[in-house]
């Protein structure tokens, strides 16, 4: 099982962060949610902190997220040997945190509010997350 944790920034506007993918990397131009896989000895928040402080350059604190969705997928293996595995995304909301977001590994970033993101091209699997997040914010 392949662990990925992301994130949604949410302004004092209402509006999230997206990061669009940058050029020669796997779903290239399309938004997702900032995050990546868990490391060894990693919680799903303490993995999400370390992404957010590579990804933006921005630091959090654990309280501050809140779980707003799941998802799980079979993933190809990357050769015909080779095993599909699962994928299992926890995408939190982050509402505090000290430092201003920057694409600090490449793509963009953009904020918007969340009746617009549907129309985004979104990773497959951040469009699984999205009725989950809605979901989250209306409560």
């Amino acid at each position: 099982m392949v662990a990925v944790s992301a994130g949604v920034l949410l302004d004092r506007n209402g509006r999230l962060l997206l990061h669009r993918r940058p050029a020669g990397t796997h779903h290239a131009g399309r938004w997702e949610f900032p995050g990546g896989k868990q490391e060894a000895g990693e919680t799903p928040k303490g993995a999400l902190l370390r992404e957010l402080s590579e990804e933006l350059g921005i630091a959090a604190s654990a309280p501050s997220l809140r779980l707003a969705g799941i998802v799980e997928s079979a993933v190809p293996g990357r050769s015909a040997r080779k095993e599909r595995r699962r994928l299992r995304i926890l995408l939190f909301t982050v509402r505090r945190w000290r430092g201003a977001p920057r694409a600090l590994e490449g793509g963009r970033l953009r904020w918007c509010r969340a009746a617009t993101v549907a129309a985004l091209d979104l990773a497959p699997l951040d469009r699984l997350l999205l009725p989950q997040l809605l979901q989250s914010l209306r409560r």
